[in-house]
């Protein structure tokens, strides 16, 4: 089944800050309307990125999917032609082996580039990306890998 979740408080105060507060107040992604294929990510702090800046954003959550999906993180279409910020790697490909893999819990982070000409400043709460399930097909001929997850960030 898919869901998202909030990181533990452990992981919140090593990735974000130190502060319970701020911990307990920041929101779950969500879609805007019955009609919407993405889940919002919300800011869990206010946001400055100047022109030509690069910033990894932690958002706080985590998901959880089948294994035969994968959660698509892609810029929020108001974000990318409003302010022409852009993921660096487009798109993000989050796999069902992420979640709670032993280097960070499967914490989802953003990183994106500010490819416009003005500073811009979001405020907590506010969505800059959004995320999408999707699920997927094997080949006939895939073996799959007993592998463990390892964490690339």
């Amino acid at each position: 089944m898919r869901d998202f979740e909030k990181i533990s408080f452990e992981q919140f105060r090593k990735d974000i800050k130190d502060d319970k507060e701020l911990y307990e107040s920041y929101k779950l992604p969500n879609r805007e309307s019955t009609a919407a294929a993405g889940y919002d990510l919300f800011l869990v702090e206010n946001l400055t990125i100047a022109p030509n800046e690069i910033v990894k954003i932690p958002t706080g959550v985590k998901m959880r999917c089948e294994n035969d999906e994968v959660l698509l993180i892609i810029v929020k279409s108001s974000t990318g032609f409003k302010y022409n910020i852009r993921l660096v790697n487009q798109v993000g490909v989050i796999d069902a082996d992420y979640y709670n893999n032993k280097d960070n819990e499967g914490h989802i982070f953003v990183k994106i580039q500010n490819e416009g000409d003005k500073t811009i400043t979001f405020r907590a709460g506010e969505a800059v990306a959004q995320g999408v399930f999707i699920k997927y097909l094997l080949t006939k001929s895939d073996k799959g890998s007993d592998a463990e997850r390892r964490s690339t960030y």
